[in-house]
């Protein structure tokens, strides 16, 4: 495992970042005070991104993708992560779930949202299934060749951009040693679809203008040809996408905590009080010392773990991991920055409360910690028995 990386990898770290610093944050401050992202803002930056090569650049080359390996791609996600989600959202990276797409579904869906010409979003929520997806009540019953939603997704991420949506949906039952749990089918929908509405979800204090949006089903009638994979066989679609999306909250976790820790240490070297800089007390310098070793500790976790779907082994685990420590160590890394800056630090004249807002969801969104800390020691245990 070597995590130098390589000429290839570092021309794209730098140009992220490049794009990151010339084409996200100027606009932040604005998206931050209004939480909302003008529709010719995102057309921009998506526009950009394509004019750089890199957009879809997560899919494989076959399909017109940039085909990134898992460690490059997350070198991307670490870059995007320094800006505003609801700016990067346009930096295009379609979902890989619709790698699943038959010949079909491939020119409708995944063909124009690798050209960018179609957003999608992906809906697993609900009200009352989170972390508990096999207790999801939106429900599709089959009428003759077609079938019949009824339902509602909740907190489903950018789906306000989306012009179709990869939703999971309850087609059936099965009885498990846990009792009886929904069996899942995918579904690909698009908007303005009869009986499918998309709408405004709650304000967050996390990531503004990166909107959540409430899908609602009310006799919602979609073919056998909008299934995207099997009947029933959601779960076995859904768990590659699931490694996918974890890895970004790691990376992109790994990214802001860099960002922020580009504002604490300068000033703590600046900043005087008592007639000397206030890194110079153990008071701080312990806490610029803690704060660097836990990014560094995050983010090669992150890239061992990506480094292990490369290589094809076995990563629920270490994936898990990834996504626990990053995010738990964001949450720290920012507490402490806003404390070397006092009350400075909680002004809207620096961006380090935005930050300390954003890291919040980040424990949540994409598998609790609580999830996590479950898949890991799940992961240890099963092997002896327990």
């Amino acid at each position: 495992m070597d995590f130098a990386l390589t000429e290839e990898q570092q021309m794209i770290v730098d140009t992220v970042r490049g794009f990151v610093e010339t084409e996200i944050y100027p606009h932040e401050n604005e998206v931050e005070r209004t939480g909302i992202v003008p529709k010719e803002l995102g057309q921009e930056i998506a526009q950009k991104c394509k004019d750089l090569g890199f957009f879809a650049c997560n899919m494989p080359e076959e399909v017109g993708g940039a085909g990134l390996d898992h460690q490059t791609f997350t070198l991307v996600e670490r870059e995007l992560g320094r800006g505003s989600m609801g700016l990067t959202v346009f930096f295009g990276r379609p979902s890989g779930i619709l790698m699943a797409c038959n010949e079909e579904q491939r020119e409708k869906y995944l063909i124009p949202a690798v050209k960018g010409e179609k957003f999608d979003a992906l809906a697993m929520t609900e009200p009352d299934a989170g972390s508990d997806v096999r207790g999801m009540k939106c429900f599709a019953k089959p009428d003759g060749d077609d079938w019949i939603v009824n339902g509602t997704k909740h907190f489903i991420s950018h789906a306000n951009i989306a012009d179709f949506v990869i939703v999971f949906i309850a087609t059936g039952e099965e009885e498990t040693p846990r009792g009886p749990k929904k069996k899942i089918t995918c579904f690909l929908v698009d908007r303005g679809t009869p009986g499918f509405e998309i709408r405004n979800g709650y304000d967050s204090v996390s990531h503004r203008g990166y909107k959540n949006c409430i899908l609602s089903f009310d006799d919602c009638r979609l073919p056998s040809s909008a299934i995207l994979g099997e009947v029933h066989k959601g779960f076995d679609i859904a768990n590659d996408w699931l490694y996918a999306t974890r890895i970004t909250v790691a990376a992109t976790c790994v990214g802001r905590a860099r960002r922020v820790f580009d504002y604490a240490l300068p000033y703590a070297a600046e900043r005087k009080q008592f007639g000397k800089p206030i890194g110079a007390n153990q008071g701080v310098s312990f806490k610029l010392a803690d704060m660097i070793t836990e990014i560094d500790a995050a983010d090669y976790l992150t890239l061992a773990a990506a480094w292990r779907l490369d290589q094809k082994l076995p990563a629920n685990r270490e994936i898990a991991s990834a996504k626990l420590y990053a995010s738990e160590m964001l949450a720290r890394v920012t507490d402490e920055a806003i404390q070397i800056y006092g009350g400075m630090g909680l002004m809207d004249d620096l961006p380090l409360a935005r930050f300390w807002r954003d890291a919040r969801v980040e424990r949540i969104w994409d598998g609790t910690s609580e999830i996590q800390r479950h898949i890991i020691s799940r992961d240890l245990l099963r092997p002896l028995g327990a």
